[in-house]
């Protein structure tokens, strides 16, 4: 069975125009590429197509969307009431960016909901933080919220799932007052860390009430933590929910390591991703694997690399990195799995059962017409 693999040299050019993700893009695929997952068809690479208006209106206002069009350098000071600025700041052929950056996200949804294939990837998007009127958190434009819905059109329950450090904002906003889309969302949550949304007692509204999930988390949590809260409570969505397919945000900045939050940092590694991912797979839905934050580039680089690799079937890469063009930027190890670091794990014992028992709670109260 061959996954579909979002690529196109056109659109690592749009994502290099975001400085905080320069050269990201890049790197990733050079590394997949080092490992031969090419190979024997197991991934196909599909360009993506680029978006209309027509799509981008599925989720972003019209008013946004004729903003990108026009906006130009001189005119951007600070952080304006469209959000180009202080953490988005201006880039050229604004518009450009986006329609790309959405396009290959809906091109992963359209091969979903055709059937050609059943897991699509696309490393390149992953944008959760964008609302409807508004850039936000590095991210321009929501393909996400874009994605699920072309999904839409096919699938009446979307589970969407996000691993990045950072609450997704965007997205459960997007959704909250509907049943037909659940969001699962495992961040750090404390107090002035960004975006400050997504606690415990958020759960949605109307009959999106309990369709937002959110699972909060205290710096410091290893991977035994994680995965025990991610299969737990995955398997009660599972039940309760009977998702139709899955979009999985597989941001990379909850790895130790990350320069996002260096004072009170996750301490995860590609083990905790890997096996939460791995029981992606394992429910047999069809789902889409979409990147995210990441910001130490060697370590995104390995973690998508890894998850490629586990996506196809492909099972226990070396753990020496292949020499290839980048070679020098996993210097000084050259290895493709991280330790963890040395961060004391707030997330007691007491903490975790809290979260736990809530939020297993909150799913109970689901019910599918």
């Amino acid at each position: 069975m061959s996954v579909g693999f979002i690529y196109s040299e056109s659109l690592v050019s749009e994502l290099d125009k975001n400085v905080k993700i320069e050269g990201r893009s890049e790197m990733v695929f050079s590394l997949i590429e080092a490992y031969n997952l090419f190979e024997n068809n197991s991934l196909k690479l599909i360009n993506p197509v680029r978006s209309d208006d027509k799509h981008l209106n599925l989720f972003h206002s019209q008013e946004y969307i004729d903003y990108l069009k026009t906006c130009q350098a001189e005119f951007v000071e600070g952080d304006n009431d469209f959000g180009i600025g202080y953490d988005c700041p201006w880039i050229e052929n604004l518009h450009d960016y986006a329609s790309l950056v959405a396009g290959a996200s809906i091109t992963a949804a359209h091969l979903i909901n055709t059937g050609m294939f059943k897991y699509v990837i696309n490393w390149l998007g992953g944008w959760h933080h964008a609302k409807r009127n508004k850039a936000s958190g590095f991210c321009y434009v929501n393909d996400i919220v874009l994605c699920i819905m072309k999904l839409r059109q096919k699938f009446s329950r979307v589970l969407y799932i996000d691993l990045d450090q950072h609450h997704g904002d965007g997205v459960q906003e997007a959704f909250e007052f509907t049943n037909k889309v659940l969001t699962l969302s495992f961040h750090k949550y404390m107090q002035g860390f960004f975006p400050g949304t997504g606690s415990i007692d958020d759960i949605g509204k109307g009959i999106g009430k309990y369709h937002s999930v959110n699972v909060p988390l205290k710096s410091g949590i290893g991977d035994t933590n994680f995965v025990l809260l991610f299969s737990s409570i995955f398997s009660k969505v599972l039940s309760v929910y009977k998702p139709e397919v899955i979009v999985v945000q597989c941001g990379a900045d909850s790895l130790t390591g990350d320069p996002i939050d260096i004072s009170d940092p996750l301490n995860l590694t590609l083990e905790s991703y890997t096996k939460c991912i791995e029981l992606v797979i394992n429910s047999q839905l069809p789902a889409i694997f979409l990147g995210g934050g990441g910001y130490n580039f060697a370590n995104t680089s390995r973690l998508w690399c890894q998850l490629t690799a586990t996506i196809i079937g492909c099972k226990g890469l070396k753990n020496d990195i292949p020499e290839h063009d980048m070679f020098l930027k996993y210097a000084p190890g050259y290895e493709l799995w991280i330790e963890p670091g040395k961060v004391r794990d707030k997330n007691n014992h007491e903490y975790i059962d809290k979260i736990l028992s809530t939020v297993l709670n909150n799913l109970d109260n689901i019910s599918i017409n």
